[in-house]
């Protein structure tokens, strides 16, 4: 639902995953009606597109559900879900994408899986994960043009959601940076004092966050957590989440990455065995869009790091005249391309 100035406010539902982040719906659809560089009637296509070529949206004859970057389609027992190339920043999701954005963000989520899957993350704890599949299901090829989706989409099993981002920071910055600074903590995790922007923490710290009815997601700490889901399940959400950030943090670093904080999602699945609900990680994993990553080579404690992800569009529209209260600007060329560079640089230095 939209609220005040049209902003559209954000449900926070414990569903099966795929129906939930819906919250731009309202947003999306009027972006829809007014944008020029958008189809207006999408009857004769299943895909809509920018002036400059990014994937906005998908209509796919399916059950669908849209988040900020996603379409989720129901295929019954699995889910189809497709990464555009739309991109959000303030709470915004912006009339203008990032062409090959989505592509990039399955490609990076597909390689951590597959690390997962190596035995490469995790530290010996049994991890599961939702990912059956990249490739079109040929239901769906059988009813649409299967060549947008490819390279874009995951087949996942379907999981109802814990209702708890589980985040995990190593180095100061963002909310956390701006936490300790007034409390000297973050989410009730006490720090040392005399730590400055963007320092490496003693060790990682996990700080879980659940979802406002409007505006930002909400940092909470970890006994909130534990007495809404149990202390069992926030137990193993903590230690399953500091294990494969330890793991991953090892793996981009020896790739010249420094991933300073990322945050999971997970879901429960019933054990084909037991028949008992067990957790896997769900939702894109370590990517630019859910992780903060940084250069190694250019690290410097003390002040801001260039980022592998939408920075250049922050601080455009930062630098803007965008009253944040209104639809958002359509971003310049030159930040469109320096913003899909960015992302490719990240990826190309993760897995090259």
């Amino acid at each position: 639902m939209c609220g005040k100035n049209n902003r559209c406010l954000k449900k926070t539902l414990s569903q099966p995953y795929g129906l939930v982040n819906s919250a731009r719906l309202c947003q999306i659809s009027r972006m829809n009606a007014q944008s020029p560089d958008r189809t207006d009637d999408h009857s004769d296509s299943p895909y809509v597109y920018d002036a400059a070529g990014a994937l906005l949206q998908t209509h796919l004859p399916l059950p669908r559900r849209q988040g900020k970057v996603r379409d989720v389609y129901d295929l019954g027992d699995e889910l189809l879900i497709v990464s555009t190339d739309r991109i959000s920043a303030f709470d915004y999701i912006l009339p203008s994408g990032i062409p090959g954005k989505g592509e990039l963000l399955t490609a990076m989520s597909r390689f951590w899986f597959e690390q997962i899957d190596a035995g490469q993350i995790g530290s010996g704890r049994s991890l599961r994960h939702h990912l059956i599949s990249t490739e079109v299901p040929e239901s769906v090829a059988a009813v649409v043009d299967p060549e947008p989706l490819r390279g874009r989409i995951m087949v996942t099993r379907k999981a109802n959601v814990v209702p708890f981002e589980c985040v995990v920071r190593g180095y100061l910055e963002g909310s956390g940076w701006k936490a300790y600074q007034e409390t000297r903590s973050i989410c009730g995790v006490e720090l040392p004092e005399g730590l400055s922007q963007c320092d490496r923490l003693p060790e990682p710290i996990f700080t879980p966050a659940t979802k406002a009815e409007s505006g930002h997601d909400e940092n909470v700490s970890f006994e909130v957590m534990a007495g809404a889901i149990g202390q069992s399940l926030a137990d193993e959400l903590r230690g399953l989440s500091l294990a494969i950030y330890g793991d991953a943090s090892k793996i981009a670093a020896d790739r010249g990455i420094l991933i300073a904080d990322t945050k999971f999602e997970f879901g429960t699945v019933a054990d084909p065995v037991s028949g008992q609900p067990g957790l896997i990680l769900i939702d894109e994993v370590l990517t630019p869009d859910s992780s903060r990553f940084w250069a190694a080579d250019e690290f410097e404690p003390g002040r801001s790091q260039r980022s592998f992800d939408k920075q250049f569009v922050r601080e455009w529209l930062s630098a803007s005249d965008w009253d944040r209260n209104s639809d958002p600007p359509v971003l310049p060329a030159e930040i469109i391309e320096k913003t899909a560079a960015r992302y490719r640089e990240g990826f190309d230095r993760l897995t090259k």
